[in-house]
């Protein structure tokens, strides 16, 4: 599966939905720049902000994020988004596979709520990533206001 099954992709992914690991994303990347090989490249514990700092301008990237919210003082919502990464610089032959080749990587990283399509880092603001959870959640406790 092109790289997917590999150990440390799957323990990668375990210790993002794991409530008892810091690690809060990993970042899957092609291991050259042709063929359709894939490795972890990169897991952090700082969140979408962190995550933004590791994605290539010029490549097509995999990202699984561990996403923590507040509806109110009482509440913390726990979801999970994927990212295709397709950089502004990215050759078109790699573009044009990138819809294929992410259904299998759908099919590894698979509990997801939302996917988010990126090709500019500010796609990836966490405000507006809660606003989309919080619709897909159903339950939206901020009376509309995100």
């Amino acid at each position: 599966m092109s790289g997917l099954d590999a150990p440390e992709i799957l323990a990668a992914y375990e210790a993002v939905r794991s409530d008892k690991d810091p690690i809060n994303w990993l970042l899957i990347s092609y291991a050259a720049p042709t063929g359709s090989a894939l490795t972890l490249s990169a897991t952090g514990s700082g969140g979408l902000a962190e995550l933004t700092d590791h994605l290539d301008d010029t490549q097509v990237q995999y990202a699984y994020a561990r996403v923590e919210y507040a509806n109110d003082a009482e509440s913390k919502r726990i979801k999970f988004a994927l990212v295709v990464w397709i950089g502004q610089n990215t050759k078109v032959m790699r573009k044009a596979r990138a819809g294929i080749e992410s259904g299998n990587v759908k099919k590894v990283l698979s509990h997801h709520s939302i996917q988010v399509d990126a090709g500019e880092k500010r796609d990836l603001d966490e405000g507006e990533i809660v606003k989309r959870l919080r619709k897909a959640g159903g339950a939206d406790y901020n009376g509309g206001r995100g």
